[in-house]
């Protein structure tokens, strides 16, 4: 099999966005009524987009306390899911348990070592899409700008501040909002295009 080059820094600046999803398509969960909701519409699907954050950490050797937050998406809606809810919690722990349903996403192992040590529970029926790219033959980690970028030819947008923003916090920004539900959005995007269905 060939070796495929990953797209560089420089290849994915020069390319069109992909247009994501807005607020109006993001809900976020951090009560027990928003929980009840989108538990029965994410437990109706066969497939969802998968993605944590955490809070960073700056000291050496400090152990994350994340995910804080735990995001699934359809193709056409993002729920982002606060932990500090028990009914959250609760709810997301059910679905990354359920082996009916593929979580889709990118670099997922440090997600798994968080999920059991935070949640305690093992992530069931998880496919990591860098898998798929490195059995297509790219040798690098594309990750979820490097595969939208192949896949779409378009440039994923992420923001470095939302990134290393505190994802603890009870109020969400619009920002992080926006960048969570992105996440895994991109994921189930990138999936349905590789035809996996």
């Amino acid at each position: 099999m060939t070796s495929l080059l990953s797209p560089t820094k420089e290849h994915m600046l020069g390319l069109e966005p992909l247009e994501r999803l807005g607020l109006d398509d993001i809900v976020v969960v951090s009560t027990r009524q928003h929980v009840e909701q989108a538990y029965a519409t994410l437990l109706g699907c066969a497939v969802l987009g998968f993605d944590t954050e955490s809070k960073p950490t700056f000291v050496r050797d400090e152990v994350s306390q994340g995910p804080h937050v735990v995001q699934f998406s359809t193709l056409h809606k993002a729920y982002v899911f606060q932990l500090h809810d028990e009914t959250c919690r609760e709810a997301v722990c059910a679905l990354l348990q359920s082996e009916r349903i593929v979580k889709v996403g990118f670099g997922l192992a440090g997600d798994h070592q968080q999920i059991q040590r935070t949640l305690g529970v093992q992530v069931q029926n998880v496919l990591d899409l860098n898998l798929i790219f490195r059995q297509r033959g790219y040798v690098k980690e594309l990750g979820v700008r490097g595969a939208v970028a192949v896949v779409f030819n378009r440039r994923f947008m992420k923001s470095r501040k939302a990134t290393t923003s505190n994802w603890a916090n009870r109020q969400l920004t619009e920002s992080q909002i926006v960048y969570s539900g992105n996440d895994a959005w991109a994921a189930i995007k990138v999936y349905h295009a590789l035809g996996l269905t």
